[in-house]
């Protein structure tokens, strides 16, 4: 049987898993940039039957050019192997990874991305502040459509940089009777798809949300899907951005938002690292040469 060296190297180095409102990743430390993280090893990790199971992968790597202000950057992939340009979520739970490890001493700093760079501080109370952007409102109208959802509804086009698409809904019983375990239809749809959060309005500046991301199905929480309710909010009426903050329930939590300016949105929540997870060689092997 052939064992890919990859998969050799993913096997023995350091795997933790975490979750940021039970928005849940596996955090790969690969500092030193020696994993050639290939898409099947993605999905074999991050299925829920036959693999660990995590909604996406956190590898982390060490940045020796001076190219930003951050010493790590946070390689993200989705649950099917894609690459996506942020993960709110989950930049929470890296920095709570950089800190346990030791690699990040203090309580604030900067994280890379491929949206650039990220600023984040972890607080006394466990919470984790993460700077997320840059935010464009898009000029055009999507129609969505989703299971159970009974009507086709406008949603608003927000990029964070990773495209979403905001729609708001009548009630918490319009909310609870989707079906998001097919991607919604989106007539217009993005040029690189996009994730679809359904949202209702509980009161000033309060609201309520569900997800379906892109390359992962329905999430617990999207970090960058409530900064995008957010923002599609307080455009919804030509308004600029308040700056003040929003609290955003999710299945999986709360977290609070502000969009203090045109080009970042603010995200607190938890983050939370659960395990350390020694994965077998033999399962790893077998996941990626199932026999024929």
């Amino acid at each position: 049987m052939t064992f890919p060296g990859e998969a050799a190297a993913v096997a023995v180095l350091p795997l933790w898993k975490g979750h940021g409102t039970e928005n849940d990743f596996l955090v790969l430390d690969d500092r030193d940039d020696t994993v050639v993280l290939t898409p099947a090893i993605v999905r074999a990790l991050c299925d829920r039957r036959a693999g660990i199971g995590a909604d996406g992968v956190l590898r982390v790597v060490a940045q020796h050019e001076a190219v930003s202000a951050a010493r790590y950057f946070m390689d993200y992939r989705n649950a099917d192997g894609s690459l996506a340009e942020m993960c709110g979520n989950g930049a929470r739970v890296f920095a709570r990874y950089l800190q346990r490890a030791g690699l990040e001493t203090g309580a604030s700093f900067t994280i890379g991305s491929r949206a650039g760079d990220v600023p984040a501080e972890l607080h006394d109370d466990g919470l984790v502040t993460v700077s997320v952007g840059p935010v464009t409102v898009l000029d055009r109208a999507a129609t969505v459509c989703a299971d159970g959802l009974g009507e086709l509804l406008t949603g608003r086009a927000v990029t964070m940089p990773n495209p979403h698409v905001v729609v708001t809904l009548a009630d918490e019983k319009q909310l609870a009777a989707l079906d998001l375990s097919r991607a919604p239809v989106v007539e217009q749809p993005l040029p690189e798809g996009q994730n679809v959060e359904f949202v209702v309005h509980l009161g000033e500046r309060h609201m309520s949300l569900r997800v379906h991301e892109r390359g992962s199905g329905e999430t617990r929480s999207c970090g960058t899907g409530i900064a995008a309710a957010v923002v599609a909010a307080e455009t919804s009426d030509g308004r600029s951005p308040s700056g003040q903050r929003w609290r955003v329930d999710v299945p999986g939590g709360t977290v609070w938002a502000s969009w203090a300016g045109r080009d970042r949105v603010e995200l607190t929540g938890p983050a939370v690292l659960v395990a350390r997870v020694e994965l077998d060689v033999a399962w790893l092997s077998m996941a990626l040469n199932p026999p024929a």
